[in-house]
């Protein structure tokens, strides 16, 4: 790269990162910084939301993606994406939020018992820290393709990068972390604006490449413009799009629940108005961005058709920033990408140490501590959690997409988790539903895991464990050990139901017990008036339901 694009680097994202600290000197409590005190408007909520869901490893990982898939991967972030959001914001958050809660973990202790709460918080750490290993991973990949320098300097700038994130978030948590995301989502648009231009101008246009593509066809004799049609595209399995379309939905609808990441923002929010349009807008944002990274992909198609044949399709993002971005363009798609990087590394911190600390540490390893206490262990979990993220990396390496990696993995324990949730709150299952759902459906997910990467258990039907069968044969596995428990125990009765300010009540007054009757105490902002009915999210939801709909079904399909 130029000095000029050295320049725009350091100063775009040293800007963020000095703001970032300059925010962290107003936290002193638990509420401002697990979550900013319930002050967040929902506009910065949305372009944190953004920043978060959109991070560097989609950047590249989507784009290598894209070449060898083709675009049912824009499923996950467009129609599954709005509907998990709506699930979460519209029916499953609201009822953390009015309940008191600092995590979503602490709500499943009140479903299902508190080994539900200390299980949920170590697969949510697992989950997410296995996103940190991907976007290590892609920082790596970026900084050696398109800075062209030693992995040694490599890992050195990455580790510097962690600690430099990991220092304004550990002292200023989730205010700092929201507004430092609103700044680095602009940075990130600017960067996917230029660097999708460049090829979209390199490729010819949609004219263009639709021709070239309806033209060619890949080394197993299928037409190339099968990549832009998800109803027409085969893989390797000849896998059913519409199976396809399932699996990543089930992805989608899972993310924003079993993510402390996404529902520490929404239940910072606040109102429960902002909570919902900060999720709207949000999948607004990430829509167009995410669509045309995958469309770089197919472009890749006919611009370097020969590239899986010389390297990973992982590389084929630095190679279009290399061939085709002048100076200063250049350095602006690299500070894109490291605040993508950032962004997501302090959401995922600091939502990950809010769940060691509140649901692990301060329930089971020392109960009965300073809230000063407290709050300097969820800063140092902080810098642990972003230091587990590098132990993936050889996991993830073995993969030529990481996509595939993440793909592999969900279905084991965030697919039964994400099922318990969205039961627990939409029916009555017992109590006791919760503990043999999970490990029903995590020992299914297990199984799969050993078929697909270790060993081929003839025995076993591939409509159980394969990849795309294995999503929703997760859910339904957890489902029904569920309702079997009813069998068991019976229905919860209505009167049954044990409310946060009741575990407050019942234990002794430490710190987590104090901490939530001061969340309680901070009310949330309520409308001066009623809302007019063009600001009622409902109709936001349908409308940008009905767009995601359409491009999956419709434009793409």
């Amino acid at each position: 790269m130029s000095w000029l694009d050295w320049l725009i680097v350091f100063i775009l994202n040293g800007s963020v990162i000095a703001y970032g600290f300059y925010l962290a000197r107003n936290t002193k409590t638990s509420s401002d910084w697990f979550l900013g005190g319930r002050s967040l408007p929902w506009w910065a909520l949305g372009l944190s939301i953004f920043a978060t869901s959109v991070d560097n490893a989609d950047a590249v990982s989507l784009t290598g993606y894209a070449f060898n898939n083709g675009m049912h991967v824009i499923t996950v972030f467009t129609m599954a994406s709005v509907a998990g959001a709506v699930l979460a914001s519209f029916v499953v958050v609201p009822v953390l939020y009015r309940g008191g809660f600092y995590t979503n973990a602490e709500y499943l202790e009140t479903r299902y018992g508190k080994s539900l709460r200390t299980i949920s918080a170590l697969i949510q750490i697992q989950y997410r820290t296995t996103m940190l290993g991907l976007m290590i991973w892609s920082i790596f990949l970026m900084l050696q393709g398109i800075l062209e320098i030693t992995p040694v300097q490599s890992w050195a700038v990455i580790v510097l990068l962690v600690i430099f994130t990991a220092a304004y978030t550990t002292w200023g948590g989730l205010t700092s972390v929201v507004w430092t995301d609103a700044l680095q989502s602009l940075i990130m648009m600017a960067a996917g604006i230029t660097i999708f231009r460049a090829v979209w101008v390199a490729s010819g246009g949609w004219a263009e490449t639709v021709q070239k593509l309806s033209q060619s066809t890949d080394a197993n004799g299928q037409p190339l413009i099968n990549w832009l049609h998800i109803g027409q595209f085969q893989d390797s399995q000849a896998t059913s799009p519409y199976l396809i379309v399932i699996g990543w939905t089930i992805i989608g609808l899972g993310y924003y629940t079993v993510n402390h990441t996404q529902t520490m923002r929404l239940m910072g929010a606040r109102s429960e108005w902002d909570m919902k349009m900060a999720t709207l807008f949000g999948c607004l944002l990430i829509m167009p961005i995410i669509i045309g990274t995958a469309l770089m992909g197919v472009m890749g198609r006919v611009l370097v058709p020969e590239f899986t044949e010389h390297s990973s399709a992982d590389q084929l993002f630095p190679y279009f920033a290399n061939q085709y971005l002048a100076p200063g363009f250049k350095g602006l798609v690299v500070a894109g990408l490291l605040s993508a990087a950032i962004s997501t590394f302090d959401s995922i911190g600091s939502a990950l140490s809010a769940l060691f600390t509140r649901d692990i540490y301060a329930s089971w390893i020392c109960t009965n501590q300073s809230e000063k206490h407290y709050l300097k262990v969820t800063r140092w979990a902080t810098v642990g959690i972003l230091m587990m993220g590098f132990l993936y990396i050889p996991f993830i390496a073995r993969f030529d997409n990481m996509i595939k990696a993440l793909q592999t993995l969900i279905p084991i324990f965030v697919t039964p988790l994400f099922t318990i949730y969205l039961v627990g709150v939409i029916t009555r299952v017992p109590r006791q539903a919760g503990l043999l759902g999970l490990i029903t459906g995590s020992l299914f997910g297990l199984l799969g895991f050993v078929d697909r990467e270790l060993m081929d258990l003839t025995w076993v039907s591939p409509m159980l464990t394969e990849k795309w069968y294995a999503f929703p044969s997760s859910m339904i596995v957890t489902t029904l050990a569920m309702f079997a428990a009813v069998l068991r125990w019976g229905w919860l009765a209505k009167d049954d139901s044990t409310t946060q300010a009741e575990i407050g009540d019942s234990v002794e007054s430490n710190w987590l017990a104090q901490s939530s009757l001061e969340l309680r105490e901070l009310k949330a902002s309520a409308p001066s008036k009623p809302i007019p009915q063009y600001l009622n999210p409902n109709w936001y939801a349908i409308v940008l339901f009905a767009i995601s709909c359409w491009i999956v079904f419709g434009f793409f399909w």
